[in-house]
């Protein structure tokens, strides 16, 4: 019979009492505040990357410099608060990725997720041999068992070193999507048929290089009852984001967590970002008026995305999400998951975990009895 107990996560050297990794959410959605109430809990936080700078004065003249001064305060910040385990998202796509990635090595973070993008080159700040030496764990996030193929075959053979967890993300995340439109409600592409695709090809991998490879399920997970179904799965721990939004220690607004609370089903939208992925938002004026086709005048000071042509798209979608973040939901909008309308209060993270062990040993109890 078994416990009913969550089991640990165990990537390489580190141990998370339990198997929750809360997903990096940007501009600003979590950050020290959020990852240290989480790394608290026994789970992993994570600080995101995507716009950081924002916090600092000098963004719109010296937004290099301004991202990396703010996650380095960030990082030291969560430290200061926990001995627990943090991560850093940072994303491929971000024109400061490398950047990025050596002051999340230099703080010696417990691990690097590193999603919307593939990372194969080895940045040019730094090798993955350095990042190695430190023991900053690389974690990837896709979305198929093809991509995961990529990113392994190529580290093993320019490497000789594969990453040491990989998380893959079904289409009821929230945010960007790594699917096409027609995919995301195709029952092909959900995370259920996904994810024992990506276990058996890291596999593979895992006896080529003798080492055990957790991969991670995320993306609509918002219960102690999904947790124990995707461990059934396979999966060796969770990742969720939209859970953690209507949190006290979340770092929004308190206007962006009220409108997770407010939101019904029908709000959350598949929108077209600017920069040419489907994302998942809760419908809102600006929403609407945008996919009118107004557009919504902004200065670009930086390139904030690789992919981005600013001359192009009718809105700034780093300024819409920080506006959001901050409040000024009549200037932007909210990514959230599929999952965001079941919110119906704002809770502290501590009794969030409470409830997903208790949903989770219920569940376990209610599968041993089946």
């Amino acid at each position: 019979m078994n416990s009913g107990k969550m089991p640990k996560l165990k990537i390489d050297k580190l141990e998370a009492t339990i198997p929750i990794i809360q997903g990096g959410m940007g501009v600003g959605v979590s950050l020290s505040g959020l990852a240290s109430a989480v790394a608290n809990e026994g789970g992993i936080g994570v600080i995101a990357t995507a716009g950081i700078g924002m916090l600092e004065a000098d963004f719109s003249t010296n937004f290099r410099e301004a991202n990396k001064r703010a996650l380095r305060k960030e990082i030291r910040k969560a430290r200061e608060m926990t001995d627990g385990i943090i991560g850093v998202n940072i994303m491929v796509a971000l024109s400061d990725f490398d950047e990025l990635l050596l002051v999340a090595v230099e703080e010696r973070v417990d691990l690097i997720f590193v999603g919307a993008g593939l990372l194969l080159k080895s940045p040019k700040t730094l090798s993955l041999e350095r990042v190695r030496e430190v023991e900053t764990k690389i974690v990837p996030i896709v979305s198929s068992a093809r991509a995961a193929k990529i990113i392994f075959e190529y580290w093993a053979r320019n490497y000789n070193y594969v990453p040491d967890a990989v998380v893959v993300e079904g289409p009821l995340a929230g945010g960007h999507l790594g699917f096409k439109k027609e995919q995301i409600n195709d029952p092909d592409y959900s995370l259920e048929k996904i994810l024992p695709e990506v276990i058996s090809a890291v596999k593979t991998f895992e006896q080529q290089f003798n080492k055990t490879i957790p991969v991670v399920a995320a993306g609509g997970i918002y219960t102690g009852v999904d947790i124990h179904k995707y461990v059934q799965l396979g999966a060796q721990g969770v990742q969720m984001a939209t859970r953690f939004v209507a949190t006290h220690e979340c770092d929004a607004s308190i206007e962006f967590k009220k409108a997770y609370v407010e939101c019904e089903e029908e709000d959350l939208a598949i929108i077209d970002s600017p920069v040419g992925l489907p994302g998942r938002a809760i419908r809102n004026k600006f929403i609407n008026d945008v996919s009118t086709g107004m557009k919504k005048p902004f200065k670009c000071p930086w390139k904030c995305l690789k992919t981005c042509d600013f001359r192009k798209v009718p809105y700034c979608i780093a300024h819409a999400l920080t506006n959001a973040k901050k409040g000024k939901l009549e200037r932007g909008f909210a990514f959230a998951g599929a999952n965001a309308f079941r919110i119906d209060r704002i809770i502290s993270v501590k009794e969030l975990i409470g409830t997903l062990l208790a949903e989770y040993e219920m569940a376990v109890h209610a599968y041993d009895t089946a």
